[in-house]
């Protein structure tokens, strides 16, 4: 039996007040931490574009174990238990992201260091935390993020979207997101497909990342070749590493759990 069979953690639900609704967070903490002092920078966790925090499944309790730290997940408006949105994702979303919710967030919880991981969309949203908490954010961590729109991206978005078109894969994002699914589902094909949001990248921001940055992707994710990390990590001003994960797809947390718990806690044990 292995130490993912019993994840040594307990969770926290929390609602957090935003002007614009009320987000889901949940947090967990370890159970067994050696002095019982817990690090002050917690790992903040930023879902994908169909995500939520039920979707992370046990990697955050698997996580919290294995580094100590607490973790701190929520749900993004208008998706999971947070309150409905009825309006269109902005161009600027992604950025907006870090500018706007997470930060109220971060207030809310009341840390002032922090870790930021994100999947996905979820990665240009952590880039886009580093970016604009630059004296705080202590490291950086993406998961199959996407860094520009390549051929590859906007395919498997199409794909996906074509998918969808059958109410039975339809029902399955109602299980989490209830009746804001087909927002959700439009929110990511509709904005990602737009011809305004083509010439979106991480360039602009990656420079002002300072802080160490780790960079996983699959090396079959369908919806990003491993050109996403490679440019992440050289156009991040921080020290940087790449991790390309044989024989794996756009959830490597999923498909090889303890590999990526293990690079990450690994990663964050090394951080000065």
């Amino acid at each position: 039996m292995s130490e993912f069979d019993t994840p040594r953690s307990t969770a926290q639900d929390i609602w957090v007040d935003h002007p614009r609704g009320r987000l889901f967070s949940r947090v967990w903490s370890p159970t067994d931490s050696d002095t019982g002092v817990l690090p002050a920078e917690p790992i903040v966790l930023l879902h994908d574009s169909l995500g939520c925090v039920e979707l992370w499944r046990d990697f955050p309790a698997e996580l919290s174990a294995a580094t100590g730290r607490r973790v701190i997940a929520y749900d993004r408006l208008g998706f999971g238990r947070s309150d409905p949105r009825d309006d269109t994702l902005n161009l600027d979303f992604i950025a907006d992201e870090a500018r706007s919710y997470f930060a109220t967030v971060r207030r809310h919880y009341g840390f002032a260091g922090f870790i930021v991981l994100g999947h996905s969309v979820g990665g240009g949203m952590a880039v886009n935390c580093a970016a604009q908490f630059p004296d705080d954010c202590k490291a950086v961590i993406t998961i199959a993020a996407q860094a520009f729109l390549e051929d590859r991206t906007v395919e498997g978005i199409r794909i996906a979207k074509e998918q969808f078109q059958d109410d039975k894969q339809v029902d399955r994002l109602r299980r989490y997101h209830g009746d804001k699914a087909r927002w959700v589902l439009d929110a990511w094909t509709e904005t990602w497909l737009a011809p305004a949001f083509a010439d979106w990248s991480l360039h602009p921001v990656l420079p002002k990342v300072n802080c160490p940055l780790l960079a996983i992707h699959g090396l079959h994710d369908e919806y990003g070749s491993t050109r996403h990390p490679e440019l992440i990590g050289e156009l991040s001003n921080g020290p940087a590493r790449v991790e390309i994960i044989p024989d794996t797809f756009h959830m490597p947390h999923r498909e090889k759990p303890e590999t990526i718990v293990t690079l990450v806690t690994d990663f964050i044990a090394a951080l000065p």
